[in-house]
């Protein structure tokens, strides 16, 4: 049988104007908070809250995930480079954004949210993270239109040749696996969410969205190239070793959610 692949060598630039370029990771990176937003504003809706609120919610939530991604990659992968080097650390069009590191920065931006609005903050998490899994399945597509994050050599007949990047043999593309987890995490949780019309025992979302995200995200590091130098060799690369504890933190709240009761959903007017 003959090994069939797919080439892959695609513009990561849709177009140039001078200097100014507009690229497909940026703009599916941005479409993540545009349909986030919309898909919030219905679950804000079913729960009586105003889009004052949402829009606060968001701006907390967008920084959050920027700083905490951006800082993640930096002190995770390559800190060395970065704290011999801080200023580089702000030039985030130079690429460099870890998922790990956003589950640190949304968690805090809500927690600095729900002060300022006295909300729960497993209320707001568990709602938060049904527009997450979106928004990383548009992200992992990001990254296969910059033919970067794959995976190793394979024989599958699904397997990419990223010509852009001068590779000649067939590689897992694993930013086409993650996309399809996080979707299907996304389902999920939306699924739940609407069901119950929002009614549901609190910590369940947020534990469903760690077990199946970051659980998926410790599997596919298995077929995953390096990300960086220090990787080599390491029986757990540091995806996986940063997905374990959140991992078990979404098995502890699972549990947790169980021993609660379903809370029904806000009644307040809007605003």
């Amino acid at each position: 049988m003959e090994l069939q692949i797919i080439p892959w060598n695609v513009d990561p630039e849709i177009f140039r104007i001078g200097n100014f370029a507009v690229r497909w990771y940026g703009l599916l990176f941005a479409s993540g908070f545009v349909f986030g937003y919309y898909i919030m504003r219905n679950i804000f809706k079913n729960e009586g809250l105003s889009d004052t609120t949402l829009d606060r919610l968001t701006v907390y939530v967008a920084v959050g995930t920027i700083v905490g991604a951006r800082l993640g990659h930096c002190l995770f992968y390559e800190p060395a480079y970065y704290l011999a080097n801080p200023f580089e650390i702000l030039k985030v069009w130079h690429g460099g954004l870890a998922s790990h590191g956003a589950a640190i920065g949304i968690p805090l931006a809500i927690w600095l949210f729900v002060r300022k609005e006295r909300k729960p903050f497993i209320w707001a998490i568990d709602r938060v993270v049904i527009v997450v899994a979106l928004a990383g399945v548009l992200i992992r597509l990001g990254n296969l239109m910059n033919s970067e994050i794959y995976g190793v050599e394979t024989t599958l007949p699904w397997g990419f040749v990223f010509l852009r990047n001068g590779e000649t043999a067939p590689k897992h593309p694993t930013q086409i696996y993650e996309a399809l987890a996080y979707l299907t995490t996304f389902g999920v949780l939306m699924l739940v969410y609407w069901k119950n019309k929002g009614k549901q025992k609190p910590g369940l979302l947020f534990g469903l969205f760690l077990i199946m995200v970051f659980g998926f995200r410790f599997l596919v590091e298995y077929v995953k190239e390096d990300q960086v130098a220090f990787e080599a060799g390491m029986n757990l690369n540091m995806g996986q070793l940063l997905s374990i504890p959140l991992v078990i933190a979404g098995v502890a709240l699972l549990v947790w959610a169980f021993t609660r009761k379903p809370v029904p959903v806000t009644t307040g007017k809007k605003k």
